[in-house]
């Protein structure tokens, strides 16, 4: 979810397998009844593959995975930066995906992955004071909201998109190859066009969010949002 500049936008920028209804609060980590007015809620089991972080579930601000790793696959910069990182199991996932891409000749970079509960705070409040707060909640991740602090989410790009992060990626040729093949490597695209009033964000082709095979085939056979998963 939401790139460095935005979330959804086109510009530059405890786990019950017999029940899937309690699925959800379990991998969520919701802290049962402490649900804030606006019905919000921390998320606690943080380190479930499956949480779900979202406009309703948060993670708390001192919240950083422990197994961070820099995946051994290409960026489209150069230089040490935080958000290179993912976790391990997602890293490894991620250079699977990525080496088979570039074996069929498609050519992708990895562009944001781990990104700190502060960061976020300041991609949000820097967008915020350009377009005001409600517009840019409809674009960026509020801090504690983004994905990317699971570090479980990569955005990716390409040379056919400026190796930027752009809706028309996903009418790439690198695009639709990531559309049909992530799900092999346990990945989905977190944020797609038709399922927007579930998400709670705009259609972001760029952005794979790691699951595990198991639920990215299911997601991806069902047509169905991560949230959806859990029904």
């Amino acid at each position: 979810m939401d790139n460095d500049t935005g979330t959804g936008n086109d510009s530059n920028s405890d786990n019950p397998e017999n029940n899937p209804g309690n699925q959800e609060q379990n991998n969520a980590g919701g802290k049962g009844n402490n649900i804030s007015e606006d019905g919000k809620q921390p998320v606690e089991n943080v380190d479930d593959i499956l949480v779900i972080v979202n406009k309703k579930r948060y993670l708390e601000s001192d919240y950083k995975p422990v197994d961070l790793v820099i995946p051994n696959v290409k960026f489209s910069f150069d230089g040490e930066h935080e958000k290179k990182y993912m976790r391990k199991e997602a890293a490894e996932a991620l250079e699977e995906f990525f080496g088979q891409a570039y074996e069929e000749g498609i050519y992708i970079f990895a562009l944001s992955g781990y990104r700190s509960y502060n960061t976020q705070k300041w991609l949000f409040e820097n967008r915020a004071s350009k377009i005001g707060e409600e517009e840019a909640n409809k674009l960026i991740a509020r801090p504690g909201e983004s994905e990317h602090q699971t570090g479980l989410a990569m955005d990716i790009t390409s040379q056919s998109v400026q190796f930027d992060l752009k809706e028309k990626f996903g009418e790439t040729e690198e695009g639709k190859w990531v559309k049909d093949n992530a799900h092999k490597f346990g990945f989905i695209i977190r944020y797609t066009k038709d399922k927007e009033d579930i998400t709670g964000y705009n259609y972001e082709p760029w952005h794979i969010r790691y699951v595990g095979k198991e639920a990215a085939r299911e997601i991806y056979n069902k047509g169905i949002a991560f949230e959806e998963y859990f029904d």
